[in-house]
């Protein structure tokens, strides 16, 4: 188990415009990662340092974004603005944590401008509709070198910090283990346990010093 990436909804200036704001900030370009068809989705792509990497997305015009939880999800956070949506463990079995949510995790898949296709399960994304400070769970099923981590820029930034609203014990307990687990060397604030959950910031260590996002 171990932190897969972090998942930012498209602001209503759009994905490539929330992008290039990004971007900018980090010193780094996304890639396009192509469209999510079961969850009427599409993406952006930044792999960071330490086999991680940063998600844009933005819901479609699609009947699916209106049905999957997942573009239910983006699709609402959009609303608001835009902003941090969720961040996302990845296991080298998904079965466990199948048994333990009591429910099956859902095919997801998409092609990249080049035509390759990534695919995997997920599963858990009611819950961070439900708790946003709850992270999803992912289990990829291509090969290492075709993740959206694989083959990160020698400058790429690194995550830092990882700001949460919530409880980490909330967090543990949905997690089936410590959460310390998955974040292994990622510094974790919890503020305002009492407060809205959620990601509330990240900070990432850049060539032009720690950025805050």
């Amino acid at each position: 188990m171990h932190l897969d990436h972090l998942s930012y909804a498209a602001g209503p200036d759009g994905l490539n415009a929330t992008a290039e704001r990004i971007g900018a900030l980090l010193g780094a370009s996304f890639t396009d990662g192509g469209i999510h068809p079961r969850f009427g989705t599409r993406n952006v792509t930044l792999a960071l340092a330490d086999h991680t990497y940063l998600e844009i997305v933005e819901a479609l015009d699609h009947p699916a974004s209106d049905k999957a939880p997942f573009g239910q999800a983006v699709k609402a956070r959009s609303a608001l603005g835009g902003g941090w949506l969720g961040w996302v463990v990845a296991v080298s079995d998904i079965t466990p944590v199948e048994e333990r949510l009591g429910r099956a995790a859902v095919p997801g898949n998409r092609h990249r401008p080049d035509g390759t296709e990534l695919t995997w399960k997920q599963i858990g994304v009611n819950g961070l509709i439900a708790d946003p400070q709850l992270p999803f769970f992912i289990q990829w099923t291509v090969d290492s070198g075709l993740r959206p981590y694989s083959h990160p820029a020698d400058d790429a930034p690194a995550l830092a910090c990882l700001e949460i609203a919530g409880d980490p014990l909330r967090v543990s307990e949905w997690l089936g283990e410590t959460v310390e687990a998955p974040l292994e060397d990622v510094k974790v604030e919890w503020v305002a346990p009492h407060g809205t959950p959620g990601i509330l910031a990240a900070q990432f260590e850049c060539a032009g010093g720690l950025v805050r996002i």
